[in-house]
């Protein structure tokens, strides 16, 4: 692909001058368009070592609202970013509505100099494909607009600029002895490069080449590709949707759905006192010691919690971390989300709290509200919340092709159960407040409900990360099988 592209494609001065002041203008106009109509908007800059992407993205600049965007500079991950999977560090930059990102080098240096470098096994880089392509189709699907570019300039061309900045004093530093390394490698970054280009175009993430040789014409082709990239983004939003009802006929997507997996659960089963005591003392001693394992082998764990309401997940909780030293985890209670994350991608959140490796983090509640609660109540598009399956499984295995160790439980009660529980709190002076007006309302759709959880368990119990059902009928029975079954799950990574 990029032999065939023409490097002697140039512009005049004279041209130059009489376009860009009004391509500055149309995009400085788009901006505030795309920021009235909370378009997020994502700009990557890839391409040869002395190709130019400093000055086109500063000249791209001084056409926007320096309130209105952020560069990210794409260095060496440091030991914090390499405590997480790759995509960790760009997820924490992706724009907010309405917002620009503009990224110099970006992921993509996981299939590029992390390949050629060899800083990472073949699998890794060549699994970073699907990756990339699973993170790009989430942004674009939540939303935001992605343009690509690659400057290409030919390899004699670049040894020229590498010779013109060494010249200079002032730019001398710019030049490093990768740099001239990278430059003898050019025709394996060639092959890297035109691999890259092929397996990550797709048309809701196209990559523009950027004929670089001539400044002024790289500059104006930046510019109109930007331009026509926003203003396809505007007539989109700006087009009615069709909304469809929120309803659960998509239960027959799945043959057999109307019979419940939750209906299989046995919820007779339970422990006497003395056995719950003993074996709560053996597994929490037993957690005690693998929580040093963990951090000495930088294992990340996560472990998620969700089930109905009632079905005892704090106190779950509770005695899973009793016996543990709580510098190695972190409780994460999930609710409402809040303002800033409302103007992000609804599982930038969740990507945020990510446990580096060596720690554990526990989700008291999790992303997999989008396929109930907001489901349920209407938070969300019918397209959004059944795509949400594909996306929740894609990082998840992210998570676990890291290395990561998830665990999934839901604890299951049933409604009889659970309304004796909602009883009990409300004549508890102690524990009125965890019952609440909205989780008498949930009990009202308790089927509804109920189908949303058996299409969650059924699209989202994968090899990689599997639900586990906690018959919780039991407090005593649920608090031992969860311990169990994290302490078993650990181990058997380490």
């Amino acid at each position: 692909m990029l032999e065939q592209i023409d490097l002697t494609k140039k512009i005049e001065k004279s041209q130059y001058k009489a376009v860009i002041l009004e391509l500055e203008l149309r995009l400085g106009e788009l901006q505030r368009k795309a920021r009235e109509l909370e378009i997020p908007v994502a700009i990557v800059f890839e391409g040869w070592d002395a190709a130019g992407k400093g000055t086109l993205i500063n000249r791209l600049l001084l056409a926007l609202d320096p309130r209105g965007f952020a560069v990210y500079p794409t260095n060496p991950p440091n030991e914090e970013e390499c405590y997480r999977p790759f995509l960790w560090r760009f997820w924490r930059n992706t724009p907010e509505k309405g917002k620009i990102a503009i990224f110099d080098r970006s992921w993509y240096g996981r299939v590029l100099v992390a390949r050629i470098d060899k800083l990472v096994k073949k699998k890794t880089w060549f699994r970073a494909y699907d990756e990339i392509r699973s993170f790009e189709r989430q942004l674009a699907d939540g939303g935001t607009l992605i343009v690509k570019f690659f400057l290409h300039i030919d390899k004699s061309t670049q040894k020229k600029r590498f010779k013109v900045l060494e010249g200079n004093p002032a730019t001398a530093w710019k030049v490093t002895k990768d740099d001239w390394r990278h430059h003898r490698q050019f025709e394996k970054y060639l092959q890297a490069t035109e691999e890259m280009l092929a397996k990550t175009d797709t048309d809701f993430a196209p990559w523009t080449i950027v004929e670089a040789l001539d400044r002024r014409f790289a500059t104006v082709k930046v510019f109109k590709t930007v331009i026509e990239a926003i203003e396809k983004a505007v007539v989109r939003v700006k087009m009615p949707q069709i909304k469809s009802a929120n309803n659960d006929s998509a239960q027959a997507t799945i043959p057999g759905l109307n019979s419940s997996v939750l209906d299989k659960v046995d919820l007779s089963k339970t422990l006497t006192l003395k056995d719950y005591e003993n074996d709560l003392d053996k597994y929490q001693n037993r957690m005690r010691e693998i929580e040093h394992e963990i951090y000495v082998k930088r294992l990340p764990v996560i472990i998620v919690y969700e089930g109905w309401d009632a079905a005892g997940k704090g106190g779950n909780i509770k005695r899973l971390v009793q016996g543990m030293d709580p510098r190695g985890y972190e409780v994460i209670p999930i609710i409402a989300p809040n303002d800033i994350e409302k103007a992000h991608h609804y599982l930038w959140r969740f990507w945020m709290k990510l446990p580096k490796a060596g720690h554990i983090a526990i989700f008291d509640r999790s992303w997999y509200g989008r396929v109930m609660v907001e489901r349920i109540e209407g938070f969300c598009s019918e397209a959004d919340w059944k795509r949400a399956f594909r996306e929740i499984n894609e990082m998840e295995q992210q998570w676990v092709n890291f290395g990561a160790v998830l665990i999934k439980f839901w604890l299951h009660i049933d409604k009889e159960e659970q309304l004796q529980r909602f009883e009990a709190r409300k004549q508890n002076p102690h524990k009125q407040w965890k019952i609440t007006d909205e989780d008498w309302r949930n009990r009202e759709k308790w089927d509804q409900y109920k189908l949303a959880v058996d299409e969650m368990l059924c699209r989202t119990s994968t090899s990689y990360a599997p639900w586990t059902i906690i018959e919780s009928n039991s407090k005593w029975f649920a608090r031992i099988k969860t311990l169990k079954t994290v302490f078993d799950a650990v181990k058997s990574h380490l």
